[in-house]
Parts: C-alpha cells; structure tokens; sequence
C-alpha cells in the first residue's frame, strides 16, 4: 500500500507541473502575439527587420 500511495503522490506532482509549464506556455504565446498585433497593426518601420544586412554570415563553401 505504500507504494501505492507514492506513486499517487507523484503522479499528482507530475500533473501540477504539467498544468504550470502548460500555462506558462500559453501566456508567453499570448504575449507574443499581442505584440505581434501591435508592431504589425500600425504598419510602421517597427514590424520590419532593423537592420538591412542578412540574419547569418554565410562562410564560403570549401572545395
């Protein structure tokens, strides 16, 4: 029985971190796309790139 009861103990730990990274997930979506929603709503610079020159330097590629 009280390996029973250590694994209903852990299973419901399990289930509460679970519940938390989920809605810490779901808040930082939401904050991204309220941000996203704002910068592109306006139709300014600010929902471009800041910078003209490519993400990455890309290195020659070697014979």
């Amino acid at each position: 029985m009280h390996a029973l009861d250590l694994h209903r103990v852990r299973s419901a730990e399990l289930r509460r971190v679970a519940q938390q990274e989920r809605l810490a997930r779901e808040a930082v979506r939401s904050r991204r796309a309220a941000r996203r929603a704002a910068s592109a709503g306006d139709g300014t610079a600010a929902a471009e790139s800041h910078t003209d020159r490519p993400r990455r330097h890309r290195l020659p590629r070697t014979a």
